[in-house]
Parts: C-alpha cells; structure tokens; sequence
C-alpha cells in the first residue's frame, strides 16, 4: 500500500450533470443526509373520572451523513503506450455511495516499485466526449468532481507523458485519489465519528474501505484506486544490403564496373512480441559524385513493402523480392514509407541505380 496523498485542490465549476451526465439509480442509500425527522407523542389523561387536554410533546433529529466514497480503475487490463508518447490517459470509475450529493478532490500519486515515472503534470479529464470510456479531445478538464449525486457514477482520465528510453514490459502504476467533500464550499468533510450525537446538525461518519492508495485500511474520506501504464516499444533493425543486377559486358556474374545495375535493399526489421512500428518511412542519401563519377538512380525503380530474406550469416546477407510501386527520389534523396510492420514481420524498399 502506498502513503495517502492529502492535499486539498481548488474546486471545479464544472457541475456533473450539467456535462451531461445522467446518474444511475441503483443502489438505495437510504435517508438524505439533512431530512428532519419528528415525531410527536400524545399522553391522554383523566382527573376524577373527567378527560384532561393531552399533555404532547416532539422530538426531531436530522439524519447524519454516511460518506462512502469509490475509486475504482476502469478495466483490469494495463494501458499499453508508446516511448515518447504524450497525452496517455489512465481511466478510473469514481462513485458516490454516500447519502447526500458530494464534490470529490482528486489528487494522484506514483509508485516508487515502479520501473519508470510518467512525466509532466498529471491532469484530470471527465469523460463526456465522443466516445464513452476512451480519453478524446472533447472530454472536459477538470481539477475535482463537482456535484456527483448520491449512487453516481462517473469516469475519470489521469492524463501524463510517457518518457523516451523505457523498454517494452516497463511499468508505471497511477493511483487517483479522490476525497469527499461539501458540494456547497468544495472543502474536505471533517470526521465526525469519534465526536458526541448532535441531533441539531448534520455530522459525517466515514464508511470508505481502505483503496490501492490508502496507508492504514481505515475509513478516511479518501478512496483510492491504481491503473498501470505499460510499455510496448518497437524493436527496429534496419539492414541494407546491395546486388550486381547486370553489366554492360553480359556477365553470367556481373561485375559492378561502369555502366553495370546495382540493386540496393534497405529492409525493417521488427522484433517478436514487439508493438507495431508505423508511419515508417526510409530516406536514402545517394553518394556524391567523386570527380563527376558515382552512381546515377534509374527512374522508376523503387519497390516498397517488399519481403526480405535474410541470411545470418556470417556474412549477413539478405534476398529481397515483391514490393508495389512507390517512394520517390529527390537528387540526391531516395525515400519510401513502407505499411506498418508488425511484431516478428519485415518490410524493405528496394531501388536501383547504374555504375557512371
């Protein structure tokens, strides 16, 4: 378990159900915290034989508040990200058990156990964009829950940077951290359980179980929850490789001499069980001509999405085939983007050029 968080945070004027969020009716969490509850007696009487007028009498309390706060994560599966990535968001589901309507003050906290610390500021979303349950740029920022109602449920982003450098499997536990409070002044409900029945005022007692993020498993106002971001890199190699296709001689084993075709291959790599590489593009810088001699491109003769062969070795080599039509070429620049490559796959571009 890791160490409470208690630090209060402005309040939002943001209101729940104004965002369009419609409470669940579930769960009866009995008497509003507030109602005044009277009763009145009646004592009838005789004096020698002749009725009295009653003697009456009331008594009234107000029902006390029952705080009962849920963080929860949203799925049991990690988040999978990216090194580098930004904007990765955590999802929690935060429910109000209590009998009254609360705000909730959300703080956060990383564990130290983790393999790695997400970066930048950890900001809160209420998830009220386009799609239910997924973090979009439509969902609303938010430092608290303003106004949930009693046996509410709503979702919550925990929003950070991944940082570049993590390796696939690492992770990062988020835990978020919500805190009951008064839904008129947004400040933190005071612990009224040890303290003597007033039955003038409207007291709390605190009935949370102890969340991921709560120190000593008592009731505190505070629920917590963890999710967990993981890592799932790419593991990228490149390998670029080169053939005598013809020379002008007619060889049956052709000599890269002048005027001869030279294939190049250039071919991604991506390891098993990584994460699909994308948007994976290949520019090729052609040497510059040595006292007006080097190679010159043969127009139209790049392949991309070919399939490699490769051949440990030693020495490595690799036999490229297939490949579609594409890539271009900027003098001195050959550049191509091949389809994603996908864990345990390779990909490669393939062009030609001829010997000066």
């Amino acid at each position: 378990m890791t160490s409470k968080l208690k630090l209060l945070v402005a309040t939002s004027v943001f209101s729940v159900s104004a965002l369009g969020v419609t409470p669940a009716l579930a769960a009866d969490l009995g008497t509003d915290a507030g109602t005044s509850i009277t009763n009145n007696v009646s004592v009838a009487f005789n004096v020698g034989g002749t009725s009295q007028i009653a003697e009456t009498d009331s008594d009234t309390f107000v029902v006390d508040r029952k705080v009962n706060l849920v963080v929860a994560e949203a799925n049991s599966a990690n988040t999978i990200v990216a090194p580098g990535a930004t904007q990765q968001a955590v999802t929690y589901t935060v429910s109000n058990q209590t009998n009254d309507t609360i705000d909730v003050l959300l703080t956060s906290e990383q564990l130290a156990s983790e393999d790695f610390d997400a970066t930048g500021t950890i900001t809160y979303y209420l998830d009220d964009g386009d799609t239910v349950g997924v973090f979009d740029a439509n969902d609303t920022l938010i430092t608290s829950i303003d106004n949930l109602a009693e046996d509410e449920t709503v979702t919550v982003h925990a929003v950070a940077n991944i940082p570049t450098g993590v390796v696939t499997g690492d992770l990062a536990d988020i835990v978020l951290i919500g805190q009951a409070a008064d839904s008129t002044t947004g400040v933190a409900f005071a612990d009224n359980t040890g303290d003597v029945d007033d039955p003038t005022l409207v007291q709390n007692v605190f009935a949370d179980t102890a969340g991921t993020g709560s120190a000593d498993g008592a009731a505190d106002g505070y629920h917590s929850d963890t999710d967990t971001y993981e890592v799932a890199a790419a593991d990228i190699s490149v390998f670029k490789s080169s053939r005598v296709v013809s020379d002008p001689l007619g060889s049956a084993n052709p000599k890269a001499i002048p005027g001869a075709v030279i294939e190049y291959c250039i071919s991604v790599a991506n390891g098993a069980g990584s994460a699909s590489a994308t948007g994976v593009t290949i520019t090729d810088t052609l040497p510059a001509d040595i006292g007006g001699n080097g190679i010159t491109f043969v127009d139209g003769s790049i392949l991309v999405d070919a399939t490699a062969v490769i051949n440990a070795g030693p020495p490595q080599t690799q036999t490229c085939t297939g490949g579609v039509a594409g890539g271009t070429f900027a003098d001195p620049t050959v550049s191509g983007t091949l389809s994603d490559v996908t864990a345990g796959t390779n990909r490669a571009m393939i062009f030609r050029v001829t010997v000066d």
